[in-house]
Order: C-alpha cells, then structure tokens, then sequence
C-alpha cells in the first residue's frame, strides 16, 4: 500500500466521521428493529413524548385536550401532534444530528422519566418505508413562533425553512411520509390503522385514524374526528359496577389479547413503579421449559409481546399483559433493558403470583385442583427453592404411585412409610410387586418428584421416607420351602449359568400377583457399573483400563427373581432337560426385562429373540 506524500502536522488533524445514512439505516432495518412497521410506532412515540412536554408547559389544559391525529391514504402516511413543537434552532439541534435526542437536554433531564424514548434514532425508522420525511412544526412555548418545515432525504441531505405561523394554525407537529413503491405492506391505510391500534391502544392521549374516505384528519392541524385508535381506557384503570364485572372484564380482555380463556385471572398492581395489568393463567399445561412472552407497555405505547425477562422461569403457567411508568427500554424499544428495577419488579410480580396461589389454597380447592391439574409441574419446580410454597401446597401435588396418581396427602394416610425410586424405570419394575406386598412406592424418577417426596417429614412428621433399593424390595417377599428350594436347586444352577453374562443371579421366592412369573432387579446405577468393570476388564493393562480399574467398585448383580406361585414357573423349575431349562430360563429373564420397560442391550434383544424361537422349535417337535 503506498502512503500519500502529504505531511502530517505534529499535533495531527481534527477530522468529524461522515455518516452514510443509507447504510445506516440498513444497519438499523436488520440489527436494530425486527420489522419495518416499527416506523409508526416511533413516530406514535415522538408525538406522545412531545404531548408529554406540552401538557408539562400548560397543566392547567383539560384531560383530553391535546391528541394525535393519523392520516393514511395510500399515498402518504401523516402523524399529527398537538405537543410542544419545535423551534428552528430545535429543528437544527434535534433533527438534523443524527444520535442526538431532545430528551437529553438539559432544559428536560429532570423529566425524562415522564417519556417513553430515550434514544435520539427513532425519525431514522421512516427511512424504512419512505426515501423523503417532511416535518412541519410550530413551538408551543413561543406564543407567535413561526412555523418550521424541515425535509430529509435518504441519500442524507436535509433542507429548512421558515414559515409564517399560517403555515400551521396551532402548535404542534406533523410528520409526513410518501412510501416507497416497495414498503406498500407497511403503509395502506388498513394496515397503519391496525399498527397504530397494536401499538397504541393503551396510550394516555387520544388518538384518531382518517383513511380518506370522509372520516376527517384534515392537514396543518385542522384535523377532523377519525376513528378512534384508543377508544377506552385499559380495562384495569375503568370502574366496574362491582368485583364479579370488574373479574369478568379482565378476564374478557385477557382472551381478547391472548387468545384463550384464563383458568383465573390475576390483577398485577406495584404503585412504587407504576405498573397495572393482569396475568392470565394459562387453562392447558405447557412443555417444561418453555417460557411465554408477555405483553408489555411502557407509559401505554406497546414495547414487545415476547418479553420473557418481566417474570422469572418458574412462572410458565401465566401470560402478562402490563403497563408500567419506570421500566427501561433498550435501544430498540422492542425489550426491556436488565437492571436493578427490572429485577424487582421480576420478584414482586413473583411474590403476586405466590399470593395467588396461597388465596387458591386457602379458599377455593375447586380452582387450586384445576390449577395444579394442568401446572402441577410448573409448582413443583418452585416448591423445590420456595418453603414456603412447599409447605401450602406439597400435600396437594400429585405423584404417580402404587395405589395410582393421588396427592401425597391421600398417600401418607395409608403409608407411613413411604418409599422412592429413584428412576421412572425402577418404578415400573417393582409397582405391581410393591402394591401387592403392601409397600407405598413413590415415583421419584419425575422432574422434581424425588426431591420433593423426601420432604414430605417436614409437613407431615409422621411420615418417614426412604430410598427403595432391591434388598428392600426383595426382603418383603416370602421364601419357599427347604423342600421346595431343594427340589429346584438344579433348574437353579442352570438358569444362572444361562444368565451370568448379564451379571444376573437367579432365585426362588413367593408373592403376590401370581400371575407375574418373574422379577428382574436392577437398578440403573448398577448397570452402569457392570458396564463400568466390563470396559476396565477389556481395556486392562493400557492407561484407560487402569483408570477404569481405578474407579471400580464391587459391581451388584442383577436378580431374576422367580416366583413359585405361578404356574408356569413350577413346570419351568422341573424340567430335567438341561438345554430345554437353559432356554426356559433365558425366555423369563427376556419376559421381566421386557415388563420392566427400560432399554434393552443389544445382547438383551437377542436373547430374547432366540429363547422365542428355541422353545417354538421345542414344541414343534414336541407335536411331530
């Protein structure tokens, strides 16, 4: 790269960036703003923060007094504002310096919290639709301040000129946009009356939509009534004739907003932030995990309806559609910006829902058990760190267990001692065995459910809760005979020959249902540590193996255990042909992994496979 010869002044020169609007607003179409509409709601903004400013100048002016006036034709999108206006030396200042925003001068710091901005970059979002912005405004805090028009094109060049006051008959602000061929989507008249009624039906000042075709919205601030954008206030700031009609009203709004009817509805109100709104429970479970966006406004202008940082994790069971004063928004007022409020209103709305709850549990069991009904998974993740949601509500919580899905409440009333798995699996492998021993077998291989299961002591100290293990399961099932052990003792012998590349050993016992020829006991930890010593035994003598060897432990056997009261089991333990009870042995080993419903090995399925087809060709020459 060659140098120019020109030389450098030792102190350098003082050059300013030149900014390429084009790119920039490029730059803002696919980083900064989701989509092009979000140009009227940043001219919605302007206009409320400049009604803000003019009610600030004239207090004393009546409730409703100033407004805001749309006009789409087709032909051009108008936003007209009866706020504070713009001087020239205003126009130089605020809308010809990109990144500077009127709200941060110094005559207004004190008041930036009465405005929805913050940033100075909104007017660039009209680039999104349109090549040319032609601003027409009159300052409210000069009496016979002329009019000022200032016009900015695209390619970043901007003209001003002054006007006489006739220009505009009252002070205030229009903005006028000519949409580009390609931004049709964003501008017909349909589709800005729907914008401005996403983004602002919650808005503090009136706002009105003209079309065209006779509703009214004149220019230079003679505008005619038009359609009303925010006809009523938000449903919770209305009077109701009493508490049912104010519920119901809720209720009717959070399905207008939502889409489905609430299983409650829950009033949200924090004076210290100026936050209203309502949280709707949600009448249908959702997938673990998945968080809803909630609908958020800030000072009644929509901000996002994905704002998933307003309520912490645990609360998937609700939707929010709120309206606060003193969060913060991001640059590109589309989330909330995380601090320090926004973490407390995330806990108080928290502790709402917490209240909510208590109230449910404590005067209506009718709605509490069709809530937990549908969210009982959403209350177990906060009883794990919440006691005092444990407490009020873990008696409640339903758990499967083997007197069948009932509340530990129900279950602790005929167990005092209550038993755990630890794995969905070994649920399913001992239930049918348990139950009929008389044993209360929890569930615990469920998201939160073990962990819950072992606090139950601390609600109902009567109750004691332990781990079930298989010397626990298989000390409660009764032993044969001497007679009868000694009598199968061969059959025996044979069947853990058979099973002893599963690591399984084999024995006799009685219980109850008989109609279960076998149980397998085996717990998961087991097998990974059969699996563990496998892979040392394999790999000993080089580095893994003695690592693995390092880490193993006395592997447990599994057990087949056989159960004599079954038929077929006594013709089994009697059979004298040794392949025939090799084969006898394989095939219910194969039945009772098959019943216990975990995943079978490779050399499990093929067991399984040519047991089955060994016995068939058994009893087929059996028949011949």
């Amino acid at each position: 790269m060659t140098l120019p010869d020109t030389p450098l002044s030792p102190a350098g020169i003082d050059r300013t960036f030149q900014v390429d609007l084009r790119g920039l607003v490029d730059l803002l179409s696919h980083h900064l703003y989701s989509s092009p509409r979000v140009y009227l709601r940043e001219l919605l903004q302007n206009a409320v923060d400049a009604l803000t400013a003019r009610c600030g100048l004239e207090p004393t002016a009546p409730a409703g007094a100033f407004g805001i006036r749309l006009y789409a034709d087709g032909s051009v999108v108008r936003v007209e504002d009866d706020g504070v206006g713009l001087t020239e030396a205003d126009v130089h200042t605020f809308l010809a310096t990109i990144g500077r925003s009127s709200k941060r001068a110094e005559r207004i710091t004190e008041q930036r919290a009465d405005f929805i901005g913050q940033f100075g970059i909104g007017l660039l979002s009209c680039f999104l639709v349109a090549d040319e912005i032609h601003v027409l405004s009159r300052s409210a805090a000069t009496p016979d301040a002329p009019s000022v028009e200032w016009r900015g094109r695209g390619d970043g060049s901007y003209t001003v000129r002054t006007l006489p006051a006739s220009a505009r008959s009252r002070p205030g602000t229009t903005v006028t946009l000519t949409p580009r061929a390609d931004a049709g989507e964003w501008t017909r008249p349909a589709q800005v009356h729907a914008l401005a009624r996403h983004f602002g039906s919650l808005l503090r000042h009136p706002v009105t939509f003209d079309d065209g075709t006779g509703g009214g919205g004149g220019t230079g601030g003679a505008g005619g009534p038009g359609a009303s954008v925010n006809p009523e206030p938000a449903p919770w700031a209305r009077a109701y004739p009493t508490p049912g009609a104010r519920s119901r009203a809720l209720a009717a709004y959070g399905e207008e907003v939502f889409g489905f009817t609430p299983l409650d509805t829950i009033e949200l109100d924090l004076p210290a932030v100026g936050l209203k709104g309502i949280a709707c429970v949600l009448p249908e479970a959702v997938p673990a995990g998945r968080r809803h966006g909630h609908r958020v406004h800030v000072k009644g202008m929509l901000l996002s309806e994905q704002a998933e940082e307003i309520l912490p994790e645990w609360a998937f069971f609700v939707r929010c559609v709120v309206d606060a004063e003193s969060l913060r928004p991001t640059a590109s007022r589309e989330s909330l910006y995380e601090d320090d409020t926004l973490a407390a209103v995330r806990d108080a709305l928290a502790e709402r829902l917490r209240a909510w709850i208590a109230r449910a549990a404590a005067s209506d069991p009718d709605l509490l058990a069709r809530f937990l009904q549908a969210h009982h998974l959403a209350v177990k993740s906060l009883a794990v760190h919440d006691d005092e949601i444990l407490r009020m509500l873990l008696p409640w919580l339903p758990f499967e267990t083997t007197d069948g899905h009932c509340t530990l409440d129900e279950f602790a009333r005929t167990h005092r001692t209550v038993l755990v798995t630890s794995s969905v699996e070994e649920f399913r492998q001992v239930a049918a065995i348990a139950s009929a021993a008389g044993l209360g077998v929890v569930n615990g291989g469920y998201t939160y459910d073990r962990e819950l299961v072992h606090r139950l002591p601390e609600i109902r100290p009567e109750v004691s809760v332990a781990g079930l293990d298989p010397a626990t399961l298989t000390a409660h099932l009764d032993p044969v005979d001497r007679e009868t052990e000694l009598a199968a003792a061969a059959y025996l012998a044979l069947a853990r020959d058979a099973l002893a590349v599963f690591d399984c050993d084999v024995a006799l016992r009685t219980f109850q249902p008989g109609s279960a020829p076998a149980l397998l006991v085996d717990s998961r930890e087991a097998r990974h540590e059969r699996t563990r010593s496998q892979l040392a035994r394999e790999q000993e003598g080089g580095l893994w193996g003695d690592i693995l060897g390092a880490l193993r432990q006395e592997a447990p056997r599994a057990q087949l255990i056989l159960n004599q009261l079954n038929p077929l089991v006594r013709t089994a333990v009697a059979i004298d042909e040794p392949e025939l009870a090799r084969t006898s042995a394989e095939a219910l080993y194969g039945q009772a992994a098959l019943l216990s419903r975990r995943p079978l090995r490779p050399a499990e399925s093929s067991l399984i496979n040519r047991s089955f087809l060994d016995l068939l060709a058994h009893a087929l020459r059996k028949d011949s």
